[in-house]
């Protein structure tokens, strides 16, 4: 691994496409602004309601040119990465065909993470493998991702100039073998973009982050949405940026945030060294 400058950007998305996008745009000038190499948008960044993100829904571009009628949030990624000069991770676009092109059937989507390096070309996508099917104590009440999405099935890593990145997304957080395969597969980095919501935000979100940095010997970049998006949707925010002993490098609150911070080569070689957690598994 090589010293990564890394921006967490935290938003309050709504209903409008072209506003969630604007909303970005500006975001991530200021993160590349302050120097970030690599930024992470949170999950639902282009979209989200009370019924989810599906209302922008749109096919995979893939490798070839995105559209702007076709994959208007695609093609918007591409640009952007290239002119601001960054890798960029969007935390989850909502997608209406499989990696290979297939159309997900049953009219749902798949949830995917795109990467992009400095020239806009696509270099990774991730699909969310666990779904929100959940009772929460809020104004909801009720979540049931997989009535609209269809789950993934494959963990990703990704190659940067810097250090190799670990995908996931939102409630992938509560299952501690998805990063552990993440790192042994060389992870070093490990992504968090989600929606978390308050309820249950305030009660978790730190611990698993936390968490997973730790036993992993990872650093943890996670991009959360972070406010107000209807009655019925209340994101916790908190976006935070983690090193390999558990500690905190950066926080929001709630509302729109950009976080910044220089992730260290030293700092993961000394933990690893110290405390070489993946070597001693006796499991």
């Amino acid at each position: 691994m090589q010293d990564l400058c890394v921006a967490a950007v935290q938003m309050i998305s709504g209903e409008s496409v072209s506003a969630n996008l604007a909303q970005a745009r500006r975001l991530l000038e200021q993160a590349a602004a302050r120097g970030a190499q690599l930024v992470l948008l949170p999950e639902n960044f282009a979209h989200l309601s009370d019924r989810g993100s599906a209302g922008a829904a749109e096919p995979f571009a893939g490798t070839v040119e995105a559209s702007a009628e076709r994959h208007p949030i695609q093609h918007a990624l591409r640009q952007w990465a290239a002119e601001l000069g960054v890798w960029l991770v969007a935390g989850a676009v909502p997608l209406t065909e499989r990696a290979d092109g297939a159309p997900v059937p049953g009219g749902r989507t798949r949830s995917a993470s795109l990467v992009y390096d400095t020239e806009g070309v696509l270099r990774a996508r991730y699909d969310k493998i666990h779904l929100f099917d959940v009772e929460v104590a809020d104004a909801a009440g009720s979540y049931r991702e997989s009535a609209s999405i269809e789950p993934g099935d494959e963990l990703f890593t990704v190659a940067t100039p810097w250090a190799e990145l670990g995908l996931s997304i939102c409630f992938d957080l509560r299952f501690p073998e998805l990063y552990r395969q993440l790192a042994l597969a060389g992870a070093e980095v490990l992504l968090v973009p989600a929606a978390f919501t308050y309820v249950t935000g305030q009660a978790h979100w730190l611990t698993l982050l936390r968490a997973r940095a730790v036993e992993n010997g990872c650093f943890v970049v996670a991009a959360n949405q972070g406010g107000e998006h209807s009655p019925k949707r209340r994101t916790w925010g908190h976006s935070v940026i983690i090193d390999p002993w558990g500690e905190i490098l950066a926080e929001a609150g709630e509302g729109e945030a950009v976080l910044v911070t220089t992730l260290s080569a030293d700092k993961l070689a000394t933990v690893r060294r110290n405390m070489p957690l993946l070597d001693m598994r006796r499991l």
